[in-house]
């Protein structure tokens, strides 16, 4: 797998306000690269999730396509066993995992491996990673020249008649069930290659709990990170052309776009663009410098997002538009919600990840488009901790700790807002995604508080606010 791959020893000299991790910190560092305690409820818990989700996948899929967006569930005790002979009737006849879905699914999961390989692309460096000894690792960051190679590629196969993006949404529910094969394959492949190689980490001991964690950090083939690789290139590849697929069935069936449609193409543009443009701070997020590779991250990147995050684009490619038409004045404050959010969402990321960088004496940022005003906080404040590291306390950062969460949110819930109340199921992404965000908030805290300890309590002092300024 590569695991050295890429590596640098991280230069101390230079620049006077580069980050030097301290002796006391490097200690709280392995402390925290060791397995201390369950999480998610432990085996039971994980056993719970990885099993429930792609029974609610399927449960909320079907539904939305066969029930009117209704939630259906047994009239009485006796329709039990006949209610989940129908779903399973549905599922065995329109989710099957067929040769098309196969051959769909599985092209372009190669076809965006062999993008990453080859295309040009920003070199970024990571941030030093404790268990490789303080060295980084070096990321080619070419997600935005894959994604229009992506983009031309898969306008010529539709205008060529080779493949009609059309039939994407058609086939949702068989390139669900192939989503979900690949999930748990990568997820339990990657734990025994760990094992194999010995390149596992953090282990608890239970083979179930440490597939869902994940057992190695920075997996690669040849020049490509794999966490990163499947964070961008899968899930938001898929649920723009998901998206885009329900515009042209709108355009083929009935002549036009709906703004509602056409709201979700901008929504999922802006999002994967997004990941695009500013792949080089992905290198100095939690996710890659802490979370392992595993079912939580791999199963989420191959299925979760892709098929339950865009549950109105289903729901209007099935349905009549009269049933989600807003007037003209909704449309203009839903836009303007959006686009409100994603520029607090962009900027506020950007301006953690260049601050991150500037600790590491890098000052030249990467621009591509669009590159938007307030990215980069001029003159930072920040508290220096006795670890070594800064925690920043000025541009959005100084309002809340964790601004980025409440904008990601927001544009989440606007994805449900599209559909007004024409059906409930298209919530689900803003009210699982709250859930998490809220759970994963506790355990950064957690973990900063013992990485910091007093150092954390004054960052709590200057930034009291967790999400919403003046209210939470």
């Amino acid at each position: 797998m590569g695991e050295n791959n890429g590596l640098r020893q991280r230069k101390t000299s230079g620049k006077s306000d580069v980050v030097i991790i301290s002796e006391e910190g490097k200690k709280l560092d392995q402390k925290l690269d060791q397995h201390g305690s369950y999480e998610f409820g432990g085996p039971l818990g994980v056993l719970a999730i990885m099993t429930g989700f792609p029974v609610l996948m399927y449960y909320l899929w079907i539904c939305l396509w066969f029930y009117d967006g209704k939630l259906v569930h047994p009239t009485s005790i006796d329709d039990i066993q006949p209610f989940l002979g129908r779903m399973w009737a549905h599922i065995r006849e329109d989710a099957s995992p067929n040769m098309y879905a196969w051959k769909v699914y599985s092209g372009n999961i190669f076809f965006q491996l062999f993008l990453a390989w080859i295309m040009p692309g920003f070199m970024q460096e990571g941030l030093p990673v404790p268990s490789l000894g303080y060295k980084t690792l070096m990321y080619n960051c070419n997600a935005l020249t894959s994604l229009y190679a992506t983009m031309g590629t898969a306008a010529l196969l539709h205008y060529t008649g080779t493949f009609r993006l059309t039939e994407i949404i058609d086939n949702y529910g068989h390139l669900m069930s192939v989503a979900m094969i690949w999930g748990f394959g990568v997820s339990f492949g990657m734990y025994f290659v760990a094992v194999a190689t010995g390149t596992q980490m953090r282990m608890s001991g239970n083979i179930i709990y440490d597939v869902f964690m994940g057992a190695s950090l920075n997996p690669r083939i040849g020049p490509v990170d794999l966490k990163m690789w499947a964070e961008v290139r899968i899930p938001w590849v898929i649920v723009f052309f998901l998206a885009v697929s329900g515009a042209c069935k709108q355009y083929e069936t009935l002549g036009y776009v709906t703004p509602n449609m056409a709201f979700m193409c901008l929504a999922t543009w802006f999002y994967i663009n997004a990941c695009a443009k500013g792949e080089e701070c992905i290198p100095q997020t939690w996710d890659m410098y802490h979370e392992k590779w595993g079912f939580m991250v791999i199963f989420w990147n191959f299925a979760g997002v892709p098929f339950s995050y865009v549950y109105s684009v289903v729901y209007m490619a099935s349905h009549d538009p009269s049933k989600y038409n807003f007037s003209t004045p909704t449309y203009i404050a839903l836009y303007a919600t959006l686009c409100t959010a994603y520029f607090i969402w962009d900027t506020a990321m950007a301006q953690k990840s260049h601050f991150k960088m500037q600790t590491q004496g890098i000052y030249t940022f990467r621009k591509t488009f669009p590159q938007l005003p307030g990215n980069t906080v001029k003159n930072p404040t920040y508290i220096q901790t006795v670890h070594g590291n800064r925690l920043l306390t000025s541009g959005w950062w100084g309002w809340s700790r964790k601004p980025n969460y409440v904008a990601d949110w927001v544009m989440s819930f606007t994805w449900g807002l599209v559909i007004g109340t024409a059906t409930p199921i298209p919530y689900f992404y803003s009210v699982f995604f709250i859930t998490v965000l809220v759970h994963r908030c506790g355990r950064d805290f957690e973990r900063c508080a013992i990485k910091y300890g007093k150092d954390w309590e004054r960052y709590c002092e200057v930034v009291p606010y967790k999400f919403i300024p003046y209210i939470y």
